[in-house]
């Protein structure tokens, strides 16, 4: 896929992650079709989009943005990318469906935040065409897009993706394949590290979030950005990212395992590390 031949995008599953990526193609003028198995979910994607979009752009967003819960209708995508939640199974088996219904020329891609796109890479017919797309939360305002290379991903499909990018005026940084690429090995060791300095007593999670955003220039601090992300997404990483690499920094504390098991998940849920409304 030469990197001016992307006109279509298919996004698959409609959560924050879905639907914050599809709102930023169509802000850009991309036509998007958004699939999710959940009809419910796509009309709830539509709600949170224009919530999040400028009055006088909805026009131009509504328009650009079909929901479909037919995955066979991104078939004339020029570029597909996954957003399903973060299992490596459920991932590969949206992978080898999608590998059956693009055209050959078609990008396949994922936004998973810490899975090997050399593992996942494994259930794409033409591997060269695969490439991890990880989008930061909210698409339409974070200015990055790490772009992860498998061994198999072609330079073609590296160039076409970082051209995509520019184009959306996002920065496209390009990293080699490893678990949890570069942000989440920095991100989720600063978390898991943050909640030992809680559970051992040294300071209130306030003033750790303090420490970091005034002395550090953090937006967030780090218990505030785990709840904005959602505690049951941060334990999924950073257990993945335990098993994977073995390095006790990952280990997730009995802390958060605690507030998943009690559905306290952060944000979303009005309550995780803080309570919210």
């Amino acid at each position: 896929m030469a990197q001016n031949e992307i006109k279509k995008v298919g996004v698959v599953g409609a959560g924050t992650m879905g639907s914050g990526i599809a709102q930023l193609f169509a802000l850009y003028d991309y036509a998007v079709v958004l699939v999710d198995t959940d009809d419910s979910a796509l009309g709830q994607a539509l709600v949170n989009i224009r919530a999040h979009t400028d009055p006088h752009l909805w026009e131009q967003v509504e328009g650009r943005i079909r929901t479909s819960t037919a995955l066979e209708d991104v078939r004339e995508a020029d570029l597909v990318i996954e957003t399903v939640f973060e299992d490596p199974e459920v991932k590969k088996e949206i992978l080898r469906k999608l590998s059956r219904i693009c055209s050959r020329s078609a990008i396949i891609a994922t936004n998973t935040s810490s899975i090997s796109i050399n593992e996942l890479s494994q259930a794409v017919f033409g591997p060269s065409r695969f490439i991890g797309m990880h989008f930061m939360n909210p698409p339409k305002v974070i200015k990055l897009i790490e772009i992860v290379k498998g061994k198999k991903t072609s330079e073609e499909t590296v160039s076409a993706v970082g051209w995509l990018a520019r184009e959306m005026e996002k920065e496209p940084i390009v990293i080699n394949d490893t678990p949890g690429f570069v942000s989440n090995r920095l991100l989720f060791a600063l978390i898991g590290e943050a909640i030992r300095l809680l559970d051992s007593g040294v300071a209130t999670k306030e003033d750790i979030d303090a420490v970091m955003k005034y002395g550090v220039q953090h937006p967030m601090g780090p218990f505030e950005l785990a709840d904005f992300i959602g505690l049951d997404i941060a334990l999924s990483v950073m257990k993945y990212l335990y098993g994977e690499l073995k390095d006790e920094k990952y280990k997730p504390s009995p802390t958060i395992e605690k507030l998943v098991k009690e559905g306290k998940l952060g944000r979303k849920t009005r309550e995780g590390f803080f309570k919210y409304g």
